[in-house]
């Protein structure tokens, strides 16, 4: 016996399920149904499973892309101030990034490449930023 589907978005529901967790869409209770006759003469029709393919920041079953958006602004804000410590790596989810600075702010050589990348970041386009930094 295969998991009922939810009928909106096609995603995988309990069986005792009375709402989709993925689109909230209400579920009715699935009544038997019974064929007097055996034979079959229409195949059974399936629902296709929602794809990646045709919305890429939309993810399976129809479920709403949830992103943390980043700041362009605090990010450069952050670059051009606190740079040298590696704070806008750290705010943009670059962890790693953020360590090495932090290892090498003695140098000063982070602050510097920071206030360059803190500039960068506010010239940037805000399309092309957020395509690159906000994390699921």
């Amino acid at each position: 016996m295969s998991t009922p589907n939810c009928p909106s978005c096609g995603a995988p529901t309990g069986a005792q399920s009375t709402e989709c967790k993925y689109c909230g869409e209400k579920l009715t209770a699935a009544q038997p149904h019974y064929q007097a006759n055996p034979n079959f003469s229409n195949p059974p029709q399936y629902q296709q499973p929602a794809s990646n393919y045709s919305n890429p920041t939309q993810p399976a079953y129809g479920a709403p892309a949830q992103y943390n958006r980043k700041s362009k602004v605090a990010a450069g804000l952050l670059g051009i101030f606190l740079g040298g410590l590696g704070i806008h790596k750290f705010y943009l989810g670059r962890i790693w990034w953020g360590i090495a600075y932090i290892l090498f702010c003695w140098t000063y050589i982070p602050a510097i490449v920071g206030f360059i990348e803190g500039i960068v970041y506010l010239a940037s386009n805000e399309e092309k930023f957020q395509m690159k930094y906000r994390r699921k």
